[in-house]
């Protein structure tokens, strides 16, 4: 158990993902960003489970078969895809919708941030496109939000923070994709 340890990841993270939105033009909603993981709900099993280096919610998954914490998270957060899905009549399952902009672009923040704080020195640009591309795969998200998040991923490993965060500010204005 480590609660202190994971208060201060947690913080630590939040805290970039601000810093990231306010680059991005979307400095408000960063200020509420990942507000629930201070909730018992996910801060208990997040202190049980840290490792300092990963998602405690991927432990707590090894153990149960699913995460609670991740489960709660999702549920309350835009930013993460998992957020946007919704019953298809016509296909007559869950599948995933198109996400607003300004959550594809919190999302970006949160991505880059969490690249920052679980790699350390080891961070390079390239890292959250590679982490992106490893899980592709088996993500089931919006092809044209999977398409944006790519490509601005891709535009941090090619060409640098500066010139995506202007790139996202740009697209937020015109407010679709």
């Amino acid at each position: 158990m480590h609660p202190i340890r994971h208060f201060i990841t947690i913080t630590r993270h939040r805290h970039r993902v601000i810093a990231h939105c306010f680059r991005a033009g979307i400095g408000w909603q960063g200020l509420f960003h990942d507000l629930s993981k201070y909730a018992p709900a996910e801060f208990w099993v997040g202190a049980r489970y840290y490792q300092g280096d990963r998602s405690p919610n991927e432990q707590e998954r090894a153990l149960y078969g699913y995460s609670a914490a991740w489960l709660h998270h999702k549920g309350r957060n835009r930013h993460h895809f998992e957020y946007w899905t919704d019953y298809n009549p016509a296909a007559g399952r869950v599948m995933p919708v198109k996400m607003p902009v300004r959550y594809v672009a919190e999302m970006f923040c949160d991505r880059l941030a969490a690249s920052k704080i679980y790699r350390g020195k080891e961070y390079t640009d390239e890292y959250p496109l590679e982490y992106f591309l490893r899980g592709k795969p088996r993500r089931s998200i919006h092809p044209e939000t999977s398409e944006l998040i790519e490509g601005w991923l891709r535009m941090v490993a090619e060409q640098g923070e500066a010139a995506t965060f202007a790139h996202i500010r740009e697209m937020l204005k015109k407010g679709e994709y």
